[in-house]
């Protein structure tokens, strides 16, 4: 068959270092996570993979569980732009043992479970400084379940005896929901991966847990067969699964394999060019030949990858990241321009350049600013010694940097070291492997701990166009509850106050002005050093079978599997 037309058949290997963050679609925030998530859940709303983009209205919500897009005209969103009534697509099943369909309820519970105290989701304040009710429901969820006592039993307890007061099933088949403030980027929300439906059975689990694993349920087009975290991960096609009930997503391959190992990407790309893998797995092995820098697509919003981000509340060196001018001799000492070098030679000429503001280009509410400039992006030792000695550490201190052991991670670590050694600062290593790193960087008693000081993580935005939050609520707004996207603790009540009004604007542009006006109080309080502005999308490598491969800014510009297939005539 041509390859141009989808072919059935064949398991797709996958190959390369890494695992997921978490499984369990309530707590999971790493975008790798999400190309197999989607797989398995869905939501009210989603994405269809675009081949070519040209403008990020390309890259907005289509109805996939939900039948439509609520408007005033078709009478799912009320005049003061307040009240959501969402309809759901029928004959949508679970791969329950005795299967069934999905029901607004189960949107219901699912929603309960993103305030879950064991490990809650990771962009919560979307939803709870959005939907009426959730914040009080997740705070007094957090007080009558502790973490440490938590069993699935007081769980299910506190979640079927509570309510959200602004979410309500009418019957099996209508959502209502009810807002705190219109918000115009409300159905991006709910096409997070967090906002899926969950089965009764999962009531009786402890999220994300080795047992919630091995009994995921499926409503996607592949299940989950075979989960071992860092190491393997099988999945098969889903026997109650309709292509009829799915307008977005296909069952084109009889299973997925998923080899999980240290491995360069040098090593992840010698194996697909030996035909021992058909795509790479949490390795940025690409293909320069497939690049266009001047395509529009890349302005669709940019990352941040890496970013320098301070554990405001580590006790270590006499609780020096809690110190202002600690941090901006860090954000003076660091050489930018060096690790454009590295991400270069890693990623073969994809598009970057140095960052300067916690909000990259192309997202809204950015402006070009750069308080920290130094001689093209080189650094500027001199000051950040200044800056140490008046923060009263002119004769150095000692700081950990937690990374990543793969990929670009080590050289860009012993790159940060090198700059920050010419101003006295010595870091201490601690290297994990990616199946360990963001759920280490997700969990502030780490942070409390002081088991880190430093680290250097990415951020894409999770949608596209009207954005500002993207970046600046899960980042930066006061949240310390395992998941948390904040990861060094930062809380500064005059950012959060500019949060809130930013999210009750009505007018874009006063929004717009808003988001900067965060920004430039992120980057005068020093909470991150930026690095690098990295294209949305990367032309990833993939094998001699492998046809019809998206990349989706929305899942990190990894591949959207559920619409690939291998050419089985090879």
């Amino acid at each position: 068959m041509s390859g141009d037309r989808p072919s059935r058949g064949g398991i797709l290997r996958m190959y390369g270092p890494g695992s997921m963050d978490h499984v369990d679609p309530a707590s999971s925030y790493y975008m790798l996570s999400g190309q197999i998530i989607r797989l398995f859940t869905r939501q009210l709303f989603t994405y269809r993979p675009v081949r070519h983009l040209r403008s990020w209205r390309q890259v907005t919500p289509v109805p996939d569980i939900a039948t439509e897009i609520p408007t005033v005209e078709n009478g799912g969103l009320s005049e003061d732009h307040l009240t959501y009534k969402i309809s759901l697509r029928k004959g949508v099943q679970w791969d329950t043992d005795s299967p069934r369909e999905v029901t607004a309820y189960d949107f219901v519970r699912g929603f309960k479970r993103m305030c879950n105290p064991v490990f809650q989701a990771g962009a919560i304040h979307y939803f709870t400084s959005t939907i009426k009710g959730m914040s009080e429901f997740c705070d007094g969820y957090a007080a009558a379940v502790p973490a440490v006592d938590a069993t699935p039993e007081k769980l299910a307890e506190y979640q079927n005896s509570h309510d959200i007061s602004g979410l309500r099933a009418v019957d099996d088949s209508v959502l209502v929901f009810e807002l705190i403030r219109p918000a115009l980027d409300f159905v991006h929300i709910l096409a997070m991966m967090f906002a899926s439906p969950a089965p009764v059975e999962y009531d009786a689990l402890i999220p994300d847990s080795e047992e919630f694993r091995r009994n995921v349920r499926s409503i996607g087009p592949y299940r989950l067969t075979h989960y071992v975290h860092g190491k393997e991960l099988r999945m098969a096609p889903n026997p109650v699964w309709r292509q009829e009930t799915d307008p977005v997503r296909h069952q084109y391959l009889d299973g997925i394999e998923i080899t999980m190992e240290k491995a360069t990407p040098e090593e992840v790309g010698l194996r697909i060019r030996a035909d021992g893998a058909d795509l790479s797995w949490a390795s940025p092995v690409t293909e320069p030949y497939e690049l266009n820098p001047t395509d529009p697509g890349n302005n669709l919003g940019y990352a941040l990858n890496p970013y320098l981000v301070f554990n405001m509340v580590s006790p270590n060196s006499g609780g020096a990241m809690g110190k202002l001018a600690v941090r901006q001799a860090i954000a003076y000492a660091i050489d930018k321009s060096a690790v454009v070098g590295i991400f270069d030679r890693l990623s073969a000429g994809t598009v970057m350049w140095p960052a300067h503001s916690a909000i990259p280009p192309g997202n809204y509410g950015h402006r070009e600013f750069d308080l920290y400039q130094t001689p093209g992006d080189q650094g500027d030792p001199e000051k950040a010694r200044a800056l140490l000695a008046e923060a009263g550490y002119a004769d150095g201190l000692t700081l950990t940097i937690v990374h990543r052991d793969v990929d670009a991670n080590p050289e860009v670590a012993q790159s940060i070291a090198a700059d920050l050694a010419k101003v006295g600062i010595t870091l201490r290593f601690i290297a994990m492997g990616h199946a360990d790193y963001y759920p280490f960087l997700q969990d502030p008693a780490n942070a409390r701990a002081g088991l880190w000081d430093i680290s250097a993580p990415a951020w894409t935005p999770d949608w596209f166009g009207n954005n500002g939050r993207a970046f600046l609520q899960p980042m930066f707004q006061t949240n310390q509850a395992r998941g948390t996207g904040n990861y060094g603790c930062y809380s500064n009540a005059e950012t959060d106050r500019l949060i809130e009004e930013a999210l009750s604007a009505t007018d874009p542009a006063k929004a717009s002005a808003l988001w900067h006006e965060i920004d430039l109080q992120v980057m005068r309080d020093a909470a991150i050093v930026p690095i690098l502005v990295h294209a949305p999308t990367i032309p990833h490598i993939r094998g001699q079978r492998v046809r019809n491969a998206i990349a989706m800014p929305t899942i990190d510009r990894w591949f959207d599997l559920s619409n690939l297939w291998l050419e089985t005539s090879r």
